[in-house]
């Protein structure tokens, strides 16, 4: 059974300054985060927006449904072209949405096979 179907993860909204605030805070031991803030940080809701698109978000319901062994078959399933589906795809696994695996080579180059981390985000906005 595939555990990765029912994940959720908790995105936050924090202004540069505080995220360097809390980042600063967590390296000298001053501050400890709890196990339900966000895991994935963002620092305007446009920017949430942007990496969460429309069309992102179904490139990720199409790779969950159609389980892609390479990035090439994920070309021909959605008809974008390979270098612009490998500069999401790498954009959105900087945010941690999804993860480029190394699949077994064939008499040549190693495929990438994406695959989506989470299935659903909740998202706390920090007003301080």
């Amino acid at each position: 059974m595939n555990t990765n179907k029912y994940k959720t993860v908790k995105v936050g909204i924090m202004s540069l300054d505080e995220f360097k605030k809390r980042t600063i805070a967590i390296a000298k031991g001053e501050y400890k985060p709890t196990k339900d803030e966000p895991k994935v940080w963002f620092r305007t809701l446009k920017s949430l927006a942007q990496v969460l698109s429309e069309e992102n978000q179904e490139l990720l319901k199409l790779i969950t449904a159609t389980h892609p062994k390479s990035i090439k078959e994920l070309e021909a399933v959605t008809g974008r072209k390979a270098n612009n589906l490998l500069r999401t795809l790498r954009m959105m696994e900087s945010y941690g949405f999804v993860k480029l695996k190394v699949g077994k080579s064939n008499k040549g180059k190693a495929p990438l096979i994406p695959e989506v981390i989470y299935h659903s985000i909740k998202i706390e906005v920090n007003w301080n």
